[in-house]
């Protein structure tokens, strides 16, 4: 298939980090996603702070040395706390140190020539109304994208559950109030709501990076055969738009929303192979 597929280095994270490489290239994957995790992936924030230069050399040649690409960096300030340094924080030293640490794994991201960095949007907070917490959140998203496109990267959120963006329409907002703005987009955010995939294709013209699993309605994660996604139609979508991005399979092992409780091994190697076959079938 001409569509480029990553992993999700994310997806094995009781692998020892090179093996975990290793895996995904003898998986046939074309490119990795880096998941950046305070807490909570094999390299964290903190980790490569001290030394960004040294840090992406040596990420950048275990990468290439696997025979891989960079596909996507997705950067979390903190492991599981969608809170703490989000981007609409109320406070505004909290929104300071948030700037900080983003202009930091911008120039991380650049460093390690990887083209593509996403980050979460933020989150309703509580004693405020959801405008006033979407409006910071795209003022916020604002500063990001200029400073992103200014260094030469591109630079996404992901919608999903716990953010300002738990809805396609709430999304769409989002990326109406801030131009430039692009999506990595996984649908399975949104069929954890019992949304159809018509109007998560509404996304599709707005996504720069793309994430798979098998999802379904109260279930983040699920098995290959309890997906309700249809991906033979998402790939028709994507060359409607014109999509030319990484299409990433990314299964997560965390006891948050019960996403241990897949294989997600076979789950990988059965969702690579339907992507094939769909998109040989579709042509």
């Amino acid at each position: 298939m001409d569509r480029k597929l990553s992993c999700a280095d994310f997806t094995f994270p009781l692998l020892p980090h090179d093996d975990a490489l290793n895996l995904i290239a003898l998986l046939g994957f074309q490119g990795v996603d880096i998941g950046l995790f305070e807490n909570r992936s094999h390299i964290y924030p903190s980790h490569v702070l001290s030394d960004l230069a040294a840090a992406a050399r040596d990420l950048s040649s275990r990468v290439h040395d696997k025979g891989l690409e960079f596909a996507d960096v997705f950067f979390q300030a903190s492991g599981g706390d969608v809170a703490t340094l989000a981007v609409n924080h109320p406070d505004p030293e909290e929104r300071r140190q948030s700037r900080d640490l983003f202009q930091r794994m911008v120039e991380f991201t650049l460093r390690c020539n990887a083209p593509h960095l996403t980050m979460l949007p933020g989150i309703p907070w509580e004693g405020e109304s959801y405008e006033t917490s979407l409006q910071r959140a795209s003022e916020e998203l604002a500063w990001r994208v200029e400073l992103a496109q200014q260094a030469g990267c591109v630079c996404a959120v992901e919608a999903s559950i716990e953010s300002v963006a738990q809805t396609p329409a709430q999304t769409l907002r989002l990326l109406e109030l801030t131009p430039g703005l692009t999506l990595t987009l996984d649908y399975t955010h949104f069929a954890y709501r019992g949304i159809s995939d018509d109007e998560s294709e509404k996304l599709m013209p707005y996504a720069s990076h793309f994430h798979v699993r098998g999802g379904h309605k109260n279930r983040l994660q699920s098995k290959f055969q309890e997906n309700v996604i249809d991906y033979a139609r998402v790939l028709r979508a994507m060359r409607e738009a014109r999509y030319t991005g990484y299409v990433c399979v990314e299964y997560v092992w965390t006891e948050w929303e019960r996403c241990n409780e897949v294989d997600n091994l076979s789950e990988t190697v059965q969702m690579r192979d339907h992507l094939r076959s769909v998109e040989l079938e579709s042509g």
